[in-house]
């Protein structure tokens, strides 16, 4: 994975000035069968651990981190529906073949305009009307990562007539699916993460993958692909810190910037913080490759743990890492400045802070009253 990873930082730095999708990376990973890694050996995929694909995903993120995150969302939902077959097997199997054989990529859809985040509880405006044999579906989603080269959405609506929510896997190419190019954030700029739109678009019965229902849901090790990311974009960041603190040498001391206390504690601070987030990232995956589905329900509190620490780690050390350049850092043209923006992004990506702080504190209490 590094070989092909490494020729996405040749675009990377003008994809996010222009605000372009980087279409060549992912012709390159399908190109490498990488989309069908993460799919069961039981149905003609790679079948790679948790712990493998992460670390393919902290690997892309090292050169492109908005190509990272966002083949981490299909890269895990295609994962984690096969191993918890929450879908009927006849429309997974479709979905499978295709992306075993034409690199088809699919990614949830659930964020809108009034409700958004979907882990806050709120009941999407998109909506699903039984008609016959088929379902009509209207509706905006926001955050959609990828749209420019899906090929299936899963579309969260809310059932009309009753109190349901739905998951319906929409092919992109259907009538009344329109994107809508809104993305003009300062962070994953090539994420392509734009508005899609859903205009009386119809489906068949079985589309209806799947129902969300309200309350404690089982833990999903995949969105660990969310802390590998920027722990790949921390470690970016930190390998641009040492190259320069090891070339620059100011008139105003001998040999180069390395050599000054000053600048290597900093640089004793970004390594410990990296060798700490990476040893909890793996850690956390280590258990779940070898953990049976019961244990798997008992480690939501530690997924989200992981989540927290390692982007929270991740922001110091690029934080670290500029000064240690100091305002040169800051250029247009210097790749810090990218990942400055670009770790930030995770400190909005579910799950968030404060939600996990609190989940621990009920987790710890649990925990004491069943002593």
């Amino acid at each position: 994975m590094e070989k092909t990873a490494e020729q996405f930082r040749e675009t990377s730095q003008q994809h996010d000035e222009d605000l372009t999708f980087p279409f060549e990376n992912f012709d390159k990973l399908k190109a490498v069968g990488y989309p069908a890694l993460s799919i069961p050996k039981e149905y003609g995929g790679g079948g790679i651990s948790l712990t493998e694909l992460m670390k393919h995903q902290e690997t892309i993120a090292k050169y492109d981190g908005a190509t990272a995150l966002s083949i981490g969302w299909h890269m895990g939902i295609i994962m984690d529906i096969g191993e918890k077959k929450t879908w009927d097997e006849e429309n997974y199997k479709k979905v499978v073949a295709d992306v075993i054989e034409n690199g088809a990529l699919i990614n949830n859809l659930a964020t809108e305009p009034a409700t958004g985040s979907p882990t806050r509880g709120g009941k999407p405006e998109t909506t699903a009307r039984k008609q016959g044999g088929q379902w009509i579906l209207n509706g905006r989603k926001t955050f959609s990562t990828l749209s420019p080269v899906l090929k299936y959405a899963i579309i969260v609506a809310s059932i009309e007539e009753t109190d349901e929510v739905g998951e319906f896997l929409v092919d992109m190419a259907l009538p009344g699916v329109k994107i809508e190019e809104t993305w003009n954030s300062i962070a994953m700029r090539a994420s392509g993460s734009h508005d899609v739109i859903l205009e009386d678009t119809v489906v068949e019965e079985e589309d209806l993958v799947a129902f969300r229902t309200p309350g404690k849901k089982d833990p999903s090790g995949w969105l660990l692909h969310i802390p590998a990311c920027y722990l790949g974009i921390a470690r970016a960041a930190q390998e641009a810190a040492l190259k320069f603190a090891k070339s620059y040498s100011p008139n105003s001391i001998k040999g180069t910037i390395s050599e000054l206390p000053n600048v290597q504690e900093k640089l004793g601070r970004i390594e410990l913080l990296a060798m700490e987030a990476e040893a909890f990232l793996y850690s956390a995956t280590n258990e779940w490759d070898q953990a049976d589905a019961e244990a798997r329900r008992d480690m939501g509190p530690k997924l989200g743990a992981v989540k927290t620490s390692i982007v929270n780690k991740a922001v110091e050390i690029v934080d670290l890492s500029m000064r240690v350049v100091g305002a040169k850092s800051l250029n247009a043209d210097n790749e810090l400045q990218r990942h400055y923006r670009n770790v930030r992004a995770g400190l909005h990506n579910p799950p968030m802070d404060d939600m996990v702080i609190v989940n621990l504190a009920k987790h710890s209490l649990e925990r004491t009253d069943d002593q």
